[in-house]
């Protein structure tokens, strides 16, 4: 981390992508975004485009993407958006996206994720959460260091969540093969490594100009609650009960705007106001507090743990290819 003080910026809890972004001039630079066909990836996506920079949306479907692609032109008047086929469960379609790569990259935006599904295994026999949201991630970010560190002053956003409160990682059953399947605990520790790894790259990166951080979106209605019904929200309130302590009344959830909800990821992807900032959790567009006590709010000490952070490096080097 390049300080000890806490960062905050001007911008807020209500403020879009576009605002955070206003006035910053992105042209010549490239962008990856991934799962940006849709919910905050599409407005992230869009607020890159639109400030100049030549993006990519690296998404599973590339019909979707394609369309987004037409939307994001419309809309902000760039020709500088593409689309490349990526399923991050899938360590081949990651190798191949990092192999097609050619020259450097700015922005790297670890935007795509799935939350709560229901019991499954990559052909690895890897727990699927783990896997999209951070195995496929740290290979595709490991996998472009070198794009990164010639871009000179690259930016790689990890987008978490403050559901890494659920659970820490656990590195003695990551896949759940011993334990019982719980989909929030599997995306609850999914959260934390997009966060643990941000720490570890900020360290190990920061001599190539790389600055790495995570952001939490915030509550937002997009596709990524698909698999959430009633059994998962019973499962989630009970979690938050747990979280928040018996008896304490849960805060009653604000949702955002697709456009809020994108601003911490292009303030860190983008924003002059955070030039040097690295190895962070934000949320509501400044760095988050430590996590107190009967709150589900800040971010949980394990999720920042330079031991733990290692350690999911070396975990995850170990399982890919």
């Amino acid at each position: 981390m390049t300080t000890s003080t806490r960062i905050t910026t001007p911008f807020h809890a209500t403020s879009t992508a576009a605002d955070v972004i206003a006035g910053t001039d992105l042209t010549g630079r490239r962008a990856v975004v991934t799962g940006a066909a849709s919910g905050i990836g599409v407005e992230t996506a869009r607020a890159l485009a639109g400030a100049g920079a030549q993006v990519v949306l690296a998404v599973r479907d590339t019909a979707a993407g394609r369309r987004t692609a037409e939307d994001i032109k419309i809309t902000t008047g760039s020709e500088g958006v593409t689309v490349a086929s990526l399923d991050l469960a899938d360590p081949a379609s990651v190798e191949a996206f990092v192999t097609a790569w050619r020259g450097p990259l700015h922005i790297l935006v670890n935007n795509a994720g799935v939350m709560a599904t229901p019991q499954t295994r990559t052909p690895r026999g890897w727990e699927l959460q783990f896997a999209t949201n951070h195995l496929g991630h740290f290979a595709l970010a490991t996998g472009l260091h070198g794009a990164l560190a010639a871009a000179d002053g690259a930016r790689v956003v990890s987008v978490s969540s403050s559901g890494h409160l659920f659970s820490p990682v656990v590195f003695d059953d990551v896949h759940f093969t011993e334990r019982p399947y719980d989909p929030w605990l599997a995306y609850g520790q999914a959260k934390t490594a997009n966060v643990l790894f941000a720490v570890e790259a900020a360290r190990r990166w920061s001599d190539d100009g790389i600055a790495v951080n995570a952001p939490m979106p915030g509550g937002i209605q997009t596709n990524l609650m698909r698999y959430i019904g009633d059994a998962e929200m019973a499962q989630f309130t009970a979690h938050l009960q747990a979280l928040i302590g018996e008896g304490t009344q849960p805060p009653e959830l604000t949702l955002k705007t697709v456009e809020q909800g994108a601003a911490n990821s292009v303030l860190l992807a983008a924003s002059p106001v955070v030039d040097g900032v690295t190895g962070r959790y934000f949320e509501d567009c400044d760095e988050a507090e430590p996590h107190r006590p009967g709150t589900n709010t800040g971010v949980a000490a394990y999720a920042l743990d330079p031991e733990m952070a290692a350690r999911l490096w070396q975990v995850s080097e170990q399982l890919l290819p």
